[in-house]
This record gives C-alpha cells, sequence and structure tokens, in this order.
C-alpha cells in the first residue's frame, strides 16, 4: 500500500489559426511606370513569366476578365484579398482598398459535444464498444463524431488484457478527430506514471514512505501485464510522457486523481502540467516516484464534512463549477464491498458516473476492472 492512499492495487482541438496583421507600407513617391513593349505580351517561353504591366489598358479585342470567372466589382484587376484591410497600391502614391474578410462557415466548424471517458485499465473490447454506443467510432473503429470533444481521464493500462491496443487506439482516434474538427485528448493517469516508471527505473530502488520500493515490483503488484511490457514502444513512451495532468472544459476541471496534489504543483493548470512534464523530463527515479505515489492519493471529496471544500479550493485556484475525476472506483466512493479483478459474480452494479460532494464532483471510474462499467459520457450531465 502506498503513503496516503487506499489503493486499486496503488499504484490541437482543432487547431486555432491566430492572424498575423503585416504592416505594409505605400511608397511615398510614386514608383517609376514600369516599361513594357506590349500590354498584354505573346506567351512567354516555357519556364518563363510573362511580362505583364502594372497598368494594363483596356484592348478592344481582348476581353476584361476570362470567360470563366466573373468580374471584381470593386478590386483592381487581378487582385485577391488574402488578409483584412491590406492595402493594395494604386496608380497614385497612398491610394488603398480597404478589405473587410468575412470567414467561410463551414458545416460542423466549432466546438462539438464534449465527451468524457473514465479508467479503461486495459479493456480495449469494452471501450470501444462504448465508444460505438455513443456515436464517436464506426463500425470499423474509426472516427465518426466530427468536430466532438473526447478527453480520456487516464489509466488506459494495466489489470485489463491490452493496455497498449487501448493507447494505440487513442493516439489513431486523436489524428483521426483532428483531421474532422474534433479532438481526442488525454489526461496522465497514476498507472501511467507507473508503466513510465517501471520502464525507465525497473528494480532502481526509490525512496518510498513505506521503506525502500522499486517501480518493477509496484507496477507488478498493480495489474502490470507483460505483454504490455513486451509490446510497449518509444513512441507510447512519449506520448504518455507528454499528456497533461489537469484541463479546463466548459467549467469541468478535469483531473485524473481525486486528491488536492495537483495544489502542490502551481496556481494554474498550465503551471501545473508545465511543472510535472518538468519533472518528468528530469529522468529522475525519486522524482518519478514522488510524482507516481502523490497522484495515487484518493477519496479526497468523499468525506460529507471536509469533501465540498477540498473541490472548492481546486475549483477556486483552477476553475471551473464541477470537478470530473477518474481513478476511484465508484464502488469504493460508495462504500460497497468490492474487490480487484472480480469474476463478475456479485459485482457492483454501476449505471453511469457517480455526482457526489454537494455536487461539485463527478466521479467516472465504474470499476471495469471489478466487473462494474467503463464510462462513456457526455456533458454536461442532465442532474
Amino acid at each position: 500500500m502506498v503513503e496516503g492512499s487506499m489503493s486499486q492495487g496503488a499504484g490541437q482541438g482543432p487547431v486555432m489559426r491566430t492572424e498575423t496583421l503585416r504592416d505594409f507600407r505605400v511608397p511615398g513617391t510614386a514608383p517609376e511606370p514600369y516599361q513594357a513593349p506590349e500590354p498584354y505580351p505573346a506567351a512567354a517561353p516555357y519556364g518563363e513569366p510573362p511580362h505583364i504591366p502594372l497598368q494594363p489598358q483596356a484592348r478592344a479585342d481582348v476581353p476584361p476578365y476570362p470567360e470563366h470567372a466573373p468580374p471584381y466589382e470593386d478590386d483592381p484587376d487581378g487582385y485577391t484579398p488574402t488578409q483584412r484591410d491590406l492595402p493594395v497600391i494604386g496608380a497614385r502614391a497612398g491610394d488603398t482598398v480597404q478589405v473587410t474578410y468575412v470567414p467561410e462557415e463551414r458545416p460542423g466548424s466549432g466546438l462539438g459535444p464534449l465527451y468524457v471517458v473514465g479508467d479503461v485499465h486495459g479493456y480495449l473490447d469494452e471501450l470501444v464498444a462504448e465508444l460505438r454506443a455513443q456515436g464517436l467510432i464506426d463500425a470499423d473503429g474509426c472516427w465518426s463524431a466530427g468536430n466532438a470533444r473526447l478527453w480520456f481521464l487516464g489509466d488506459f493500462t494495466d489489470r485489463g488484457p491490452d493496455g497498449i491496443g487501448v493507447i494505440d487506439l487513442v493516439m489513431r482516434l486523436s489524428a483521426e478527430a483532428a483531421a474532422s474538427g474534433g479532438y481526442c485528448k488525454a489526461l496522465m493517469g497514476n498507472h501511467e506514471l507507473l508503466l513510465i516508471g517501471a520502464k525507465r527505473f525497473g528494480d532502481t530502488p526509490v525512496a518510498s514512505g513505506a521503506g525502500t520500493a522499486t517501480f518493477q515490483a509496484a507496477w507488478l503488484l498493480n495489474g502490470g501485464q507483460r505483454t504490455d511490457m513486451e509490446r510497449l514502444q518509444d513512441v507510447h513512451l512519449q506520448w504518455m510522457s507528454r499528456l497533461d495532468a489537469a484541463a479546463l472544459e466548459d467549467g469541468h476541471l478535469l483531473l485524473h486523481s481525486d486528491t488536492t496534489a495537483y495544489l502542490d504543483y502551481g496556481s494554474s493548470i498550465e503551471d501545473v502540467n508545465d511543472k510535472i512534464h518538468e519533472l518528468l523530463n528530469l529522468n529522475d527515479a525519486n522524482e518519478t516516484w514522488d510524482l507516481f505515489r502523490k497522484f495515487t492519493r484518493r477519496f479526497a471529496f468523499r468525506d460529507e464534512e471536509t469533501g465540498p471544500e477540498a473541490v472548492r479550493e481546486l475549483l477556486g485556484t483552477y476553475g471551473g463549477s464541477r470537478v470530473v475525476h477518474g481513478h476511484s472506483p465508484i464502488p469504493y466512493l460508495l462504500g460497497e464491498v468490492g474487490a480487484e479483478d472480480s469474476d463478475g459474480e456479485g459485482g457492483p452494479v454501476v449505471e453511469g458516473p457517480h455526482v457526489y460532494a454537494g455536487g461539485l464532483a463527478i466521479a467516472m471510474d465504474g470499476g471495469v476492472t471489478m466487473a462494474g462499467k467503463l464510462l462513456v459520457v457526455q456533458l454536461p450531465l442532465s442532474d
């Protein structure tokens, strides 16, 4: 048991385009006129651009515009606006044309519905079934939700049979969702930290509150699957190491763990994520173990008296009106008797997310590892 925890075994969107306004200066004096032998010269040899005068004169035998293109109503010949309010150099110095750019609205543009996924723990088949039921993927397992937003709350591996398959699916859906105008993102859970540590440090001793420990032993104790370790590649490690620890979406503060340990790493979401990435990049066994230990803590919101205050402290620091978390199985939060890796007989009945702490917290770990339910739900809840 890790100190300060009760464990289950313990343990961009669519890319937003930003305008860059450039300072296009109009020459103070009129430039010397371009000398061309003909207003519309004959076609140049292949590979050489034709010489076209800046101010061509109309010719009776040449139509002013190509037959396939409509004439410009206000703009100079051949000018196509590519930025807002770009001055157009005319015949006299200082002449400008102000162009109002109105972006074209595309079907499905903007923010789509928001979905969150609780702890998966290697249960790939159950995940695929739930994503299909929500219309997020099609029969072939490909993204089919357009501009929808999907967040995984962490813990992709351990205990279940195919953690690496889960990671591969989430990585692929991230690319497919982005190409469709939506996004699929993920948070770092304590089991990501555990797997990173087991791969990087193995049996290297680390300072534990309960004495000397190793990542390898902790990983095996907490459901580590040897088949996952055999299939773990650098691309998976890099992806996990770059996951954020917290996010804010539509007034929902998304976290993996039901703990206030996030407050130890910064007073803003950006600070927390940057600090955790910085510590992981140190590649230090003890620093990584300390991260793992702190994010294995749980039940900070469960007490009827102190729980709501703990949630308010997080919301007051990072924003939002509700915390949405995974990590602690709902049966544990409800005080039901259940064991990890249950055989399914007499297991807990989980119908959906658990709202508690005075309505300020939403628990999303349905206890799939104990014959519960893998939860994929749309936010906000209708409670």
